[in-house]
């Protein structure tokens, strides 16, 4: 009883900026936790659950990441309505659900070291290493249109001032200690406009690297945003030439991993 009343009090980071038609706005706190409120191996009613519990059976996943920041948003909402927002239960709604892409040894220790999750079927087949292809989430309001536009990396490497900056992660998981499956996102508000890398990094130890990242870059002069979706791959074999020190640091081995899909759009909320 005493730690629920702790984790209910828990303080929730929140801070929002005013920003050209914009309020953006982030939030967070503490990891989902790892038991239902009724005790290890119990579910609640659907017409009352708990947090675990709702993730459970909204994602219909025979297992969760390890940790899962379940209060963790960026929303970004337009003065005429346009929504363009990050959390982690649309990011794993995007993990495939119906097939196991990685058939190596650690993929079944990872499984048989996870409790039975209140799923009957603790082998059901599912990506157990929680790839995800989200790409944010949009409303209506939003149009999108393709392009061959480029993401304007001159711009960006220009000094400014941050007007608002923060990181924030949505799920991660350390495939039981032989790699990492980690999403998260991050956005940096500068005078001329804002970036943000919504990225999802999976290293499997001695198989594979991959990367998906959706960048989106907005410039205040423009009445659109420019989104850019890219996949990098590699496997270790493919990595033989690279420091394997970098295979930790995504932003290093981001350079090394050859791009398997790339495209562009505009976002446009006027």
């Amino acid at each position: 009883m005493m730690e629920d009343i702790v984790v209910r009090n828990l303080p929730v980071d929140k801070e929002n900026l005013a920003f050209e038609g914009w309020n953006i706005e982030y939030e967070k706190s503490h990891i989902l936790k790892s038991m239902c409120k009724n005790g290890k191996d119990k579910t609640c009613e659907r017409e009352d659950p708990c947090e675990l519990c709702t993730y459970s059976y909204a994602l219909e996943l025979p297992h969760l990441p390890d940790m899962v920041f379940h209060k963790n948003r960026l929303t970004l909402l337009h003065q005429n309505g346009a929504l363009l927002d990050f959390n982690p239960m649309e990011a794993l709604r995007f993990v495939d659900n119906g097939k196991q892409p990685l058939q190596v040894a650690c993929a079944q220790e990872w499984k048989e070291s996870r409790p039975n999750c209140h799923m009957e079927e603790k082998f059901k087949p599912f990506d157990w290493t929680f790839t995800t292809t989200y790409q944010g989430t949009m409303n209506e309001k939003i149009r999108t249109e393709p392009t061959t536009q480029q993401l304007n990396k001159f711009k960006l490497m220009q000094r400014e001032k941050i007007l608002f900056y923060h990181d924030l992660t949505l799920y991660e998981d350390e495939l039981h200690d032989h790699g990492i499956s980690s999403c998260s996102v991050k956005i940096r508000v500068m005078p001329s406009g804002f970036y943000i890398l919504l990225r999802h990094f999976l290293r499997v130890d001695d198989v594979l690297i991959k990367m998906h990242d959706t960048r989106f870059h907005y410039e205040i002069e423009n009445d659109y945003i420019f989104k850019e979706y890219t996949k990098r791959e590699a496997t270790y074999d493919e990595l033989k030439s690279v420091p394997p020190a970098l295979y930790t640091i995504p932003n290093e081995i981001e350079n090394f991993l050859p791009i398997k899909m790339k495209e562009s759009s505009k976002l446009f909320f006027k």
